[in-house]
């Protein structure tokens, strides 16, 4: 049996709140769904949008948290924080 190897290094949390995500300063923050959190970055739901490379996520509770995209399939995607 295969299997796949876990390279987070800390313990996700399954999830589903609201956020924002900016894209520079200064731009309109726009809407996404957090899906599943870890203290190492987030898995993010967010329609109609071209993700840059690097990016902030606005969580409901908490600070902005500075972020580097780390994988995407079609709407979905992973980003890992850099703050």
């Amino acid at each position: 049996m295969l299997t796949l190897a876990n390279r987070r290094k800390s313990e996700r949390r399954v999830c589903r709140s609201f956020a924002k995500i900016q894209f520079g300063t200064g731009t309109l923050p726009r809407d996404c769904t957090i899906t599943d959190i870890s203290d190492g970055g987030v898995k993010v739901i967010a329609e109609h949008l071209d993700v840059p490379s690097e990016f902030t996520i606005i969580l409901s509770e908490g600070r902005p948290r500075q972020c580097r995209l780390a994988w995407r399939i079609g709407y979905e995607f992973g980003a890992q924080f850099v703050d």
